[in-house]
């Protein structure tokens, strides 16, 4: 079956309106390679978004948007308590609810602008590392259609993370809904170190950091390398909850000819074991022990990849051909208890491959046009089976090979009318072209092919020397998932009878965003931006356990921060994120209207750094604070409520001598049975208990 479906120099800020980087989707002023710095042809200011006072310089490229973009450098990472969980390098972005649902090596959950409920895992969000898309259509193993799985990354990998907020350029694809995150990994210019690490609840850590700079002839370019080793073993502070987890990374940069070539390998590898959730009442009436375990019957996953990435950019300049191309092996399996004695056993086996190629053309210092076209196959299986008393069954609730196909074709570019504005401008069009076989329901075996394309277009004006104002108007998508097409019918055996074939197309959104960026003092920084998106053609779920492209959901808020450095030493942040409405505009039957996403989300932070005889003693100490999320109820789910609200304390002291490093950390969260990891049931919330206190320390040797 066929669907055919249709310059001025730009001013340091912070927080401030950048725009996207070219080929490897990035901007890292750390390995040419990966990431171009264009010509300053731009109105846009820069950013200043650690608090380390030292300027994160990322000029604005000349082929993207205007946008509201926070960057995270590998300087300010060192000042994050990461630990076990890599999603909490979003911890101070604004806006933005990042956090593993400590149930072993699931994904990662990332919800920014009302989007991606609890569960989700970063889906809606279009995640890149390098350039190589990170969202996992169809997955069986994760949560749903386009998770993100980030546990193979370490700090010491990364040397910049951008948080685009809003799908406002033609360089990101599918997912691309609430925005997109590039992020770029280090390249070998980085000091060789090792360390260990020791936290509660049994954590340990060793890793391994090698940099080095080699030349085979004394005339030839030099090759960077660096090679990353990292081994981290935990337990839970749940009794049944455990994961251990290998990552081992190299790239390898040099210059050939008039391009700059990067290749960089990966392999991870993870096993662990998870207690569930507990319903908050039985918590709070002392019913359950908060340490115990879902049905008394642990769940368990596992995970590996193995993966490459070469890419190129021009040696000099930044006109002319940039290429990404990429492959790995993805597998994973994920058990969920769902009785006593019962498990659901989610797997993805997938062969992944792809690329990018783009030319870059600029036109003086007045417009910029960049060309690209990107493809990526995704060949394998995705299942999810009963299991019982630990023993794969006959019965699947879905089981499907898959043989994804998807393709676009993009261009962006920008134009200077005068010095103080930015006119700029985007389009893609991506094509879907699937081949399901379905082997639970083989009647229900389709091929699927459609298109959709998303416009952009925004512009910038630096209205005073301390003020720049923006606006835009783009849309983003989110290609259907496989069982949105394929019916997976009934819990049963494979080569059942039946099954049937749904007529859903991709859905878009159309984002609305305006703010301003100001500098009313040397040390001080404000930015704000406020938004409205509509999501056209949501793919529902129904009653009888089909899909279909039915009505909207509608989604408004705005998010400020200022950022001061009263003293030298001193140097503080504060953001407020406030979403006014997240709704379905037409809830089915029986069900609520609104979305499972925080209404308010509060961060504040101070940094203190001193020199004391020779040594650099760093504190940092930062608050969170989420409230406001709704959940459901009852038979039917229509009786409406409001999780805890949630509060989190870090610090963090960092010292350094000579080449040691001593780090001392503690996280409080004092919210009894309160968790950023819920969700709603008939039968009430269901949480993930933490605990009070969490603590560690690490030591590292630079050589």
């Amino acid at each position: 079956m066929k669907n055919k479906q249709n310059n001025r120099s730009v001013r340091p800020m912070a927080c401030a309106l950048i725009s996207l980087s070219s080929s490897t989707l990035s901007q890292a002023v750390y390995a040419q390679a990966d990431h171009p710095v264009l010509p300053e042809v731009n109105v846009v200011a820069q950013n200043d978004v650690n608090l380390q006072g030292k300027r994160t310089v990322v000029t604005t490229d000349s082929t993207g948007l205007p946008a509201a973009v926070s960057v995270v450098t590998a300087e300010e990472l060192g000042t994050i308590n990461i630990g076990r969980d890599i999603s909490n390098m979003f911890r101070r972005v604004p806006g933005v609810v990042a956090n593993n649902i400590d149930q072993g090596d699931t994904g990662n959950g990332f919800r920014m602008r009302g989007f991606a409920t609890q569960g989700t895992h970063g889906a809606d969000t279009a995640v890149y590392v390098d350039g190589v898309p990170q969202n996992m259509p169809s997955s069986q193993a994760g949560a749903g259609h386009g998770p993100a799985f980030l546990e193979w990354l370490t700090p010491d990998m990364i040397g910049q993370i951008d948080v685009i907020k809003g799908p406002v350029s033609a360089l990101y694809g599918d997912q691309n809904r609430a925005g997109a995150v590039p992020i770029s990994t280090q390249a070998g210019e980085v000091p060789s170190s090792i360390g260990i690490a020791l936290d509660r609840y049994e954590g340990k850590r060793a890793s391994l950091v090698l940099s080095g700079s080699y030349a085979f002839r004394p005339e030839s370019p030099p090759i960077q390398s660096l090679f990353v080793s990292d081994i981290y073993r935990t337990h839970s502070y749940r009794y049944d909850g455990s994961t251990d987890r290998d990552n081992v990374f190299w790239k390898l940069s040099t210059r050939i000819g008039d391009g700059v070539y990067s290749l960089r390998l990966n392999h991870y590898r993870s096993e662990s074991t998870a207690a569930g959730y507990l319903l908050l009442s039985d918590l709070q009436s002392g019913k359950v022990d908060p340490r115990s375990t879902q049905y008394g019957l642990p769940g368990f996953g596992s995970g590996k990849r193995s993966m490459f990435a070469l890419n190129r950019a021009p040696a000099n300049g930044q006109d002319g051909w940039y290429a990404t191309l990429y492959g790995e092996t993805f597998e994973r399996e994920r058990g969920i208890a769902t009785s006593s004695v019962q498990h659901t056993v989610g797997s993805d086996d997938r062969n992944i491959f792809g690329g990018r190629l783009a030319n870059n053309f600029t036109f003086g210092d007045r417009a910029a046009l960049m060309v690209g076209a990107e493809v990526r196959r995704d060949r394998g299986d995705a299942q999810r089976q009963v299991w019982v008393r630990g023993v794969p069954t006959a019965n699947y609730i879905n089981a499907q090979r898959l043989d994804l196909l998807t393709y676009g074709l993009f261009v962006q570019g920008q134009f200077k009318p005068v010095d103080t504005v930015k006119l700029t401008g985007g389009l893609r069009r991506d094509w879907f072209d699937y081949d399901i076989v379905n082997r639970k329901l083989p009647a229900a075996s389709t091929d699927y092919y459609a298109g959709v394309t998303t416009p952009k277009i925004g512009a910038v004006w630096s209205v005073l020397p301390r003020l720049d104002l923006f606006a835009n108007v783009a849309q983003g998508f989110r290609s259907p998932a496989a069982e949105q097409i394929s019916s997976s019918g009934p819990v049963g055996p494979l080569g059942a009878p039946g099954g049937t074939i749904y007529d859903v197309s991709p859905s878009k959104v159309k984002s609305y965003d305006v703010g301003f960026t100001a500098t009313p003092a040397t040390d001080l920084t404000l930015t704000a931006a406020a938004y409205y998106t509509l999501n056209q053609d949501e793919i529902v779920a129904q009653p009888d356990g089909s899909y279909k492209s039915v009505g909207d959901t509608t989604r408004k808020g705005y998010e400020m921060e200022a950022r001061w450095r009263p003293l030298r030493a001193v140097a503080l942040y504060a953001s407020y994120g406030h979403i006014i409405q997240a709704e379905a505009n037409s809830p089915l039957p029986n069900t609520g209207a609104r979305l499972s996403v925080p209404r308010h989300q509060v961060k504040l932070g101070a940094e203190y750094r001193q020199r004391l005889q020779g040594a650099q003693l760093t504190v940092n100490a930062d608050a969170y604070l989420t409230s406001g999320i709704p959940y459901y109820m009852g038979t039917p789910q229509t009786q409406l409520r409001f999780m805890p609200a949630y509060t989190r304390f870090d610090l963090r002291a960092v010292l350094d001598w000579k080449q040691y490093q001593l780090s001392l950390f503690a996280v409080l969260q004092p919210h009894r049975f309160s968790t950023e990891a819920a969700y709603g049931s008939s039968a009430g919330l269901l949480v993930s208990p933490q605990p009070k206190w969490q603590f560690g320390m690490a030591a590292r040797y630079f050589f």
